[in-house]
């Protein structure tokens, strides 16, 4: 992972903080209760609009992958219009329409200018997408061989195989154990009927926040607002997910694969977006392993051992609590020893914390890079989609470099001990089968 640390982008980076600090998130409930984040911002021409929906594959229940057929859908058709008419509707002014479903949320997201004469031509289009799909049935069918498709390619892709038997086990049980790409069982059973009914539960005001970043004014943005979610039934939320259960020991896992390289991933359940540990977690894990060539992992790993061109570890913040997770790839000769120091060396950072001097080091990292993660509009709007779905402070972005700031050595310390438990992690390997 980069983190910008050349002169030039540090020495900079105290401008684009000022300006990120001169965010003011504005947000309301819209006349039939769909939640809004926006920021004004006159620096160019444009608008990025988001909507998000507690509709993604945690919510697919007994059909895995229905979640993902909607999304596809979503830009397939609506009213008299189909797929092709609709694309060429946000062509004719230069808009941008885009969608996806993950395993918290599915989004839809619109780029346009800001001139009315180009913006008012696609709002209500980009509403009727949202709200009112029509799931033509030749576009069920094409969509569905496509996912179908694309599905058994990961089979293919060492990648994906590594990271579905990951959740599969770590996750065993509940909402997150299979991903947005679904099941092939799940695609096949899915009706229209069942589309639209899905579509109904979860497409609707209640379960939504738009977010607005761009060249309008705050009454523009209410405007637009109500024209964006108009269509929209108010409906309900979601419920909560349930916390993801702890194992109670350690499981090794080895998935065949022909391949000279082996992969391994081992974790456990341990961050929801809203935890008090992010912080220690976050600033922690970018020591041990979150900061490319800086990270210890690495450092060990990589340069030291030469056991792995790759390894890094990270956290998923997620709605229910994401994994932890901890890969590299390795020959299939060194597998043991690599999996060994990996654990050897989680256990390590645990038991004594980070140095002083890594600590500083990776508070002035993060700090003077973070800027420039939201330095466009178009992170902006990822930002504030997120803090609306997660329900984050407002302040989240300002006091992002605060909060960094006063991570101590025994937060660090205190946070890994409790909720990084090394002998309750998953190992999952995938390669050629090892006999030692």
């Amino acid at each position: 992972m980069n983190f910008w640390r050349s002169l030039i982008l540090l020495v900079g980076s105290g401008l684009l903080w000022s300006q990120a600090l001169a965010l003011e998130i504005k947000t309301w409930t819209t006349e039939n209760g769909a939640k809004v984040m926006f920021v004004e911002s006159h620096d160019l021409p444009m608008v990025d609009i988001r909507f998000t929906y507690k509709a993604g594959s945690a919510r697919d229940g007994e059909q895995p992958g229905i979640s993902r057929l909607v999304s596809a859908l979503l830009v397939e058709g609506t009213g008299d219009l189909d797929a092709k008419q609709v694309a060429l509707q946000f062509e004719s002014v230069g808009a941008q329409l885009g969608h996806d479903s993950l395993r918290d949320m599915a989004w839809t997201s619109l780029r346009s200018l800001s001139d009315p004469a180009m913006l008012d031509q696609v709002v209500d289009l980009y509403a009727r997408v949202n709200a009112l799909p029509s799931f033509p049935p030749d576009a069920i069918e094409r969509d569905r061989k496509s996912l179908l498709v694309s599905l058994a390619n990961r089979k293919n892709q060492i990648s994906n195989v590594v990271n579905d038997a990951f959740f599969a086990q770590v996750y065993a049980g509940h909402a997150y154990q299979i991903g947005q790409q679904g099941t092939e069982a799940g695609l096949k059973s899915i009706t229209r009927e069942d589309l639209l009914d899905f579509h109904r539960r979860y497409y609707v005001a209640a379960n939504a926040t738009l977010a607005m970043v761009g060249d309008l004014s705050e009454q523009q943005a209410r405007d637009y607002a109500e024209q964006l979610t108009r269509h929209l039934q108010t409906g309900e939320a979601a419920p909560a997910l349930a916390p993801a259960p702890q194992p109670d020991k350690a499981q090794i896992v080895r998935v065949p694969f022909k391949t000279t390289q082996s992969h391994i991933v081992q974790g456990k359940p341990v961050l929801s977006r809203i935890d008090p540990d992010y912080f220690p977690l976050y600033v922690g894990n970018h020591i041990l392993g979150g900061s490319g060539f800086s990270s210890r992992l690495m450092q060990e790993i990589r340069e030291n051992r030469g056991l792995s061109y790759s390894v890094y570890s990270f956290f998923v913040p997620m709605e229910s609590n994401g994994p932890f997770e901890m890969a590299l790839q390795t020959r299939n000769d060194q597998v043991d020893e690599a999996a060994g120091l990996l654990q050897q060396m989680l256990e390590e950072f645990i038991d004594k914390g980070p140095t002083a001097e890594e600590l500083e080091h990776a508070k002035k990292n993060i700090t003077g890079s973070f800027p420039l993660k939201i330095d466009s509009n178009k992170k902006i709007v990822d930002y504030l989609a997120v803090i609306g779905f997660y329900d984050l402070p407002l302040k989240y972005l300002d006091n992002f470099n605060e909060r960094v700031m006063a991570v101590t050595r025994e937060d660090i310390k205190d946070a890994f001990a409790r909720r990084v438990d090394p002998l309750r992690m998953i190992r999952v390997i995938v390669g050629e089968q090892q006999t030692s």
